[in-house]
């Protein structure tokens, strides 16, 4: 078959697959099942008549085949863009959730859908608003969730952002941690401890500083940096070996051998905005944004406890002074 008649949807797949080199994490992002990915990306290397990647038991990487093809599928995806754009049909809006286990912005996506089912809203994972921020700038990106106040003020000044929630902060410790049969855990029980809290991700610098702001003053240390990632199973092996408690949200999902505790006394607040590059005009984002609203509505997102902490910097982005 010519490669002219390729269906863009396998090289939206393609795509995936190139940027993430994981089929799991790329099936994750186009909200896709792994074997209908597979099946989609051997439907293209029969099309083009080549292998486009190798696969291992440990690793996938780009064949040459599939590198020549990457810069041809990224332009081909733009043009079909720009020519739906141009005659009045919204392209795919691209809407990063931070991570897979993290559920506030797969939530309001999942709402979205509902709301404006018309319309392609993609998942991506850029695990961290400061990265997100470049790529929203940049144009690669659309649509993210996160500490907006935690952004450098230059990121900040080309992005419009909506409050969504205040997400209650947890505690991620090992089950064995004199700490974990407790319920919930008082803040002022971990001094004395040693924290992980992304401390050297490039990433997630708004995160680490949310910490650093929460811990002063309480004799609690952020853990120092440990090697960045690639994926899910590679972080719980990681934060195994370091044996450290580890600052997250509720809805942080549990590690083999550990548990989540509310901490309390006061409730500190990961505050979360909608945001997106400013001018951006695009049906998904008013979808997103009613979504959220609806969704702050239902499950009281914006009602922080009264013994909650949250920094002045964030309390003033979120409209609370």
């Amino acid at each position: 078959m010519p490669a002219a008649s390729v269906d863009p949807r396998l090289l939206r797949a393609f795509l995936a697959v190139a940027e993430e080199l994981h089929f799991t994490r790329a099936a994750t992002r186009l909200y896709v099942a792994q074997q209908a990915l597979s099946r989609d990306i051997r439907r293209l290397e029969r099309e083009l008549g080549a292998e486009l990647f190798v696969r291992t038991t440990r690793q996938v990487t780009l064949t040459p085949d599939g590198e020549r093809l990457l810069p041809y599928a990224r332009r081909v995806l733009q043009a079909q863009d720009e020519l739906l754009t141009a005659f009045g049909q919204a392209r795919p809006l691209l809407v990063d959730l931070n991570s897979p286990g993290l559920v506030t912005g797969r939530r309001v996506l999942h709402r979205a859908r509902e709301l404006a089912p018309d319309q392609e809203l993609m998942a991506r994972f850029e695990s961290g608003l400061t990265h997100a921020a470049v790529e929203l700038l940049a144009g690669r990106l659309d649509v993210s969730f996160g500490r907006f106040a935690g952004l450098a003020p230059a990121l900040r000044t080309g992005l419009d952002q909506q409050p969504v929630r205040y997400e209650p902060m947890a505690v991620v410790l090992p089950e064995d941690h004199p700490l974990a049969p407790l319920e919930t855990v008082p803040v002022k029980a971990l001094a004395g401890e040693t924290v992980y809290a992304g401390a050297g991700n490039p990433r997630t610098p708004e995160w680490t500083d949310l910490a650093h702001r929460l811990f002063e003053g309480r004799d609690i240390r952020v853990a120092p940096p440990v090697p960045l990632a690639v994926g899910e199973e590679e972080f719980q092996r990681i934060m195994a070996r370091a044996g450290n408690p580890i600052l997250a949200v509720m809805d942080f999902p549990a590690l083999p051998h550990t548990v989540v505790r509310p901490l309390v006394d006061p409730v500190p607040l990961s505050p979360v905005s909608l945001v997106w590059r400013k001018g951006l005009a695009h049906p998904g984002i008013h979808a997103l944004r009613r979504a959220a609203v609806e969704l702050g509505a239902e499950q009281g997102w914006l009602s922080p406890p009264e013994e909650a902490w949250m920094p002045d910097a964030d309390a003033h982005v979120m409209g609370r002074r």
